[in-house]
């Protein structure tokens, strides 16, 4: 019995030292390495991102939209809260419709769309903005990555009009001519096509859309709206929801950030967009696309004009821009230290070189450096 006490006791003791040994070396993650002072348990910058400034950033920030971003977004949160303590970012991924209305409500500090904001949601945000307006700050970039699973069929090249059709319930069967003629020595098979869209109010929706209007507007004669508008397909919720789909219907064929065809293993369409050779769905390839992009808005507003027609080589049609929506004046008192020092973040040097290995293309810097000036000038 004492040798058994023994044990129980030594064993209790290691126990502590090992969770004294955690403390320690959690202690010491908190240190701050980038010569700024702690701020009293908030806001008080850790070893874990250097580009993190959390300046006086604390509590609680809530924000939701775009779930294009999603996985950029979780990359940021998981940093930018390791690197300020006491802070939380709170995004919740639903869609560029559901997150616009929530900025508009007040119930957010700020909103992501993969859209501009339309003149009369700007209108909303003057009530909610108070002395100001609700401005877009371009965050995020990439390809809308169509995405496909037919069994037999690693490698497909589809163009504008052909996806039209299909999207709009017009070519049926993947054997079609039109199918075909762009896939020489493929084997298609005599099989339905199962095409899902987005059934929420969608950004993703939208710029698919707008490309399908620009390049074949013969073909798809819907105005871009985030609400998907042919009739027919089948609907699923959010990006995630669409590749989920794709990914287990033999047969399917969706479109979503290419993050989640990368992360699931699912295989993409090259773009015939008329030049020298079909482009591949890839951050570099949007990135080309991306970077003709001009600024439209005015004053802050950074919101961009996109080139859905560019067949510059290697240049990847089909791309989204994410904004994130913020107030330029009269945001909040109580958020806007967070907003600012996590929007700093995530359109900082640091944040911007992880949306590659995400799938992402970076703002380009001539863009992002007035994102970054925009974002300092919040009030």
């Amino acid at each position: 019995m004492k040798l058994q006490r023994k044990n129980r006791l030594r064993a209790t003791a290691l126990g502590a030292l090992a969770v004294s040994s955690a403390l320690v070396l959690t202690a010491c993650g908190s240190d701050n390495n980038s010569g700024s002072s702690a701020t009293g348990g908030t806001g008080e910058k850790t070893s874990a991102a250097s580009d993190v400034k959390c300046d006086d950033a604390k509590g609680q920030l809530l924000a939701s939209g775009s779930s294009a971003q999603k996985n950029a977004m979780d990359l940021w949160v998981k940093n930018y809260m390791a690197g300020c303590k006491g802070v939380e970012i709170n995004y919740k991924a639903s869609s560029s419709g559901e997150g616009i209305i929530a900025f508009n409500q007040g119930t957010v500090g700020f909103a992501g769309s993969d859209s501009a904001l339309k003149p009369e949601e700007v209108a909303d945000s003057k009530k909610i903005c108070k002395t100001g307006q609700g401005i877009n700050l371009p965050m995020v970039g990439g390809p809308i990555a169509i995405g496909f699973h037919l069994e037999g069929v690693d490698s497909l090249t589809l163009d504008a009009p052909t996806l039209a059709k299909i999207f709009d319930g017009k070519i049926k069967k993947w054997n079609d001519t039109a199918i075909a003629k762009l896939n020489d020595g493929v084997k298609l098979p005599n099989k339905a096509i199962q095409a899902f869209h987005r059934s929420e109010d969608s950004g993703t929706t939208q710029n698919l859309g707008k490309y399908l209007a620009a390049t074949a507007p013969s073909d798809w004669k819907y105005e871009p709206e985030k609400k998907w508008p042919a009739p027919g397909g089948q609907a699923a919720s959010g990006s995630a929801g669409v590749a989920a789909q794709v990914k287990q219907v033999d047969g399917s064929i969706g479109y979503f950030e290419l993050s989640y065809a990368s992360s699931q293993s699912i295989s993409t369409v090259d773009i015939n967009t008329g030049g020298s050779a079909p482009v591949k769905a890839s951050s570099e390839n949007a990135s080309k696309a991306i970077a003709a992009a001009k600024i439209a808005g005015t004053g802050k507003d950074l919101a961009l004009d996109l080139d859905y027609t560019t067949k510059a080589e290697g240049a990847y049609p089909i791309v989204l821009v994410t904004y994130e929506v913020v107030c330029d004046t009269g945001n909040k008192a109580e958020t806007l230290p967070t907003v600012k020092s996590f929007l700093n973040y995530t359109a900082g040097d640091e944040g911007q070189k992880l949306l590659t290995d995400a799938g992402y293309a970076p703002i380009p810097a001539e863009i992002n450096a007035k994102v970054r000036e925009t974002i300092g000038s919040l009030s």
